[in-house]
């Protein structure tokens, strides 16, 4: 092989190299953008946590509380939104734990207490050793925001806002036990976390 084809070839390279690094400099010059003032969407989750923080009017309107919310709750529209909760819950009785508890007989039920089931340390500190009872109350704040309401949960889902999901999903859960616990009294005030 003779040399000045080695020459040529690291040549051509080298030419190559030069003409695609002034071509991504000169089109990065070109086609810069600043990143804009304002973002073309926000994110629902980031809204609601700056209205609160902020002392918005939004932070300012009352939530009706979960006992009025029961009374017109839909159990099977609740077992329609309970579709998204299977990828990682079982709802039947005897049913296997998955990624999260069996959520069989779940109201009324004490917090990180279904057997086999390996919580986390943020629910079993929320629980109090045992104290506390998932009733209407503190599944729906938790059901609202999870991360939110107990932080640290290993629980992924990212909650369901709207007061109507979530009391259908309450209402649908309630049917998931062998004696339903009764329905709130819609006069009682709500209980305090």
């Amino acid at each position: 092989m003779n040399s000045s084809y080695v020459n040529m070839g690291v040549g051509a390279l080298l030419a190559t190299l030069f003409v695609l690094k002034s071509a991504s400099l000169v089109s990065g010059g070109i086609f810069l953008s600043e990143a804009p003032e304002k973002p073309g969407f926000t994110i629902a989750g980031a809204e609601t946590a700056s209205a609160e923080g902020g002392g918005g009017a939004e932070a300012a309107a009352p939530e009706t509380p979960i006992a009025q919310l029961m009374q017109k709750a839909d159990a099977k529209a609740g077992e329609t939104i309970f579709k998204k909760c299977q990828a990682c819950h079982d709802g039947t009785s005897g049913g296997p734990n998955k990624v999260g508890p069996n959520l069989f007989g779940v109201l009324g039920r004490k917090i990180a207490s279904h057997e086999g089931f390996a919580y986390s340390a943020a629910i079993k500190d929320f629980s109090k050793g045992g104290s506390v009872t998932w009733d209407y109350d503190h599944l729906s704040n938790f059901l609202k925001a999870p991360k939110k309401d107990i932080p640290g949960t290993a629980m992924g889902f990212a909650g369901l806002p709207k007061d109507a999901d979530r009391a259908n999903v309450i209402a649908f859960l309630r049917t998931l036990s062998d004696s339903p616990l009764p329905l709130p009294d819609p006069n009682a005030p709500p209980a305090t976390n």
